[in-house]
């Protein structure tokens, strides 16, 4: 069985789906093997727990956020 890994921050269940049929789609239109075959892993890690350019992925999206 092929697996496909993402790494992510948390999501919503609703993109969650979207993730593992759109890939899964991807893949199997890519390589020729069946979609059904695919495993698709979702590993969310927090976003304090992501550095970004050397700093927390939480502070950069804040930092973002107070300067629109």
């Amino acid at each position: 069985m092929p697996v496909i890994t993402l790494a992510i921050s948390p999501q919503s269940t609703e993109v969650k789906e979207q993730l593992i049929s759109r890939l899964t789609a991807a893949a199997a239109e890519a390589t020729g093997i069946a979609a059904a075959k695919f495993v698709v892993f979702i590993d969310e890690t927090p976003r304090e727990n992501i550095g970004v350019g050397g700093v927390p992925l939480d502070q950069l999206m804040a930092q973002q956020a107070a300067s629109n």
